[in-house]
């Protein structure tokens, strides 16, 4: 089983229960998946870039700060505009990596092409995180990493000005952003890169669907026809303006309120074609019983006010399993989900955090070393611990809109995606949004 700490604080956030369907229109701040990707897209281009509507949130800024301690030009003064000018990456620099995966995973690679010493290291929690398959890669493609533990953090990275690439094996089983970390990079890279993954299938596909799409999209050739094999030509990347759409996986949360109350909620400025997997979204909360719909009004779910119980592989959409498990505790029928075992490597041991935190709650629920089994029963009030870990969070207010006197230890911890969390959330169920 995965790593669980918990810690807390003195002032719990009772979660609001809802006495009437919820009905909201809101605006959301944009996707951290598509914010990470184009900041370090922008601070390896060859001319300036600017990000319209993207996520601020502690992962970003942190993405951003360890741009900038390389030698890029990054202003986030502006919340709807940021400009990325690119500039020669150079040490010694110190990057605080959080508990972001994609800073974890996406800026070592960057760090090789800078003329210097980096370091890396984050919060006590960002050492249980997989990063093993990463640093092993990079050593074979000519980088020069040390580092005092064994596949994790904290590490230094002697870059040497460039990488020369090639072709390299990996086990990104534990998550895609390995694979992401190095297609990132790869066009600077002397010969770009060959990755080939070997070993269980690798989660979050469309997390990799999106990050060659702009790789694509940035001006790189990315051939990734071959199932598990991803091919990045070396050459230039173009600076351009990017468009950041809502964050889905931030999104949920409002969206499950909807089937929990009978209500409706609607995501506004949502694309026509997004590089998020709506499409699987719609998919899911139809089958619990929510209608999906996307019109110029936005992305909406409506709900009946019963819950489905589901069984699902959520290898694909992983991020969306505490949301999930929190709807399937509500629900009319027992749910069972399936292909997650890598979320015990998150922020928290994801599995072991849901089946403890709501087994604590009266929930009948069993977990598996790569899923959950859950069957609905009455649920009561108490404290639920976050494992300062957002998405732990959200499922608790899920389950405080049904179940008075659920206590968050520290609802804090959403600021990591989405610091507008709480008073989005309060006003939704009392209707002053």
């Amino acid at each position: 089983m995965g790593h669980l700490t918990a810690t807390r604080p003195l002032r719990p956030w009772t979660a609001p229960t809802a006495s009437d369907p919820v009905s909201t229109r809101l605006r959301l701040p944009g996707s951290k998946s598509l914010t990470a990707r184009a900041l370090v897209l922008s601070g390896l281009a060859t001319g300036p870039s600017t990000l319209a509507r993207p996520l601020r949130a502690r992962d970003t800024e942190l993405m951003a700060s360890g741009l900038r301690a390389m030698g890029a030009h990054v202003s986030i003064s502006d919340d709807e505009r940021w400009l990325v000018r690119p500039h020669p990456l150079a040490g010694p620099a110190h990057i605080d990596v959080g508990l972001a995966g994609t800073v974890m995973r996406f800026l070592p690679p960057v760090s090789g092409l800078a003329d210097g010493r980096i370091t890396f290291d984050g919060d006590p929690q960002a050492r249980q995180r997989p990063l093993g398959p990463l640093l092993a890669a990079l050593r074979r493609l000519g980088v020069r990493i040390t580092s005092p533990a064994v596949g994790s953090l904290p590490l230094t990275v002697l870059g040497g000005g460039s990488i020369r690439g090639g072709e390299v094996v990996i086990d990104a089983s534990a998550s895609s952003q390995l694979v992401s970390g190095l297609l990132l990079a790869a066009p600077r890279f002397d010969r770009g890169v060959v990755v080939r993954h070997v070993g269980p299938p690798v989660p979050s596909a469309p997390h990799l669907r999106m990050t060659v799409e702009m790789l694509r999209a940035a001006g790189a050739a990315v051939d990734d026809t071959t199932p598990d094999v991803w091919a990045v030509e070396p050459g230039p990347l173009t600076g351009r303006g990017w468009e950041i759409e809502p964050d889905l996986s931030g999104a949920v949360p409002f969206f499950a309120a909807a089937l929990v109350t009978g209500g409706e909620v609607t995501v506004t400025g949502w694309p026509g074609g997004s590089v998020q997997p709506v499409e699987r979204l719609r998919g899911l909360f139809q089958a619990m019983g929510g209608e999906v719909s996307l019109s110029t009004s936005g992305l909406t779910v409506r709900g009946t006010g019963t819950v489905h119980g589901l069984t699902a592989d959520l290898s694909d959409v992983s991020e969306l399993t505490p949301a999930l498990t929190a709807l399937a505790m509500l629900a009319d029928s027992p749910s069972r989900f399936t292909g997650i075992a890598h979320i015990r490597g998150h922020e928290t041991d994801r599995i072991s955090a849901l089946a403890r935190e709501f087994t604590a709650l009266g929930a009948d629920l069993t977990e598996s070393q790569d899923g959950l089994e859950i069957r609905p029963r009455p649920l009561r009030g108490g404290v639920f611990e976050t494992y300062h870990d957002h998405r732990m969070a959200h499922a608790a207010a899920i389950a405080g809109l049904a179940v008075p006197g659920i206590e968050l230890s520290d609802v804090a911890c959403t600021s990591k995606t989405m610091p507008e969390f709480p008073a989005l959330w309060s006003a939704m169920v009392t209707g002053k949004s």
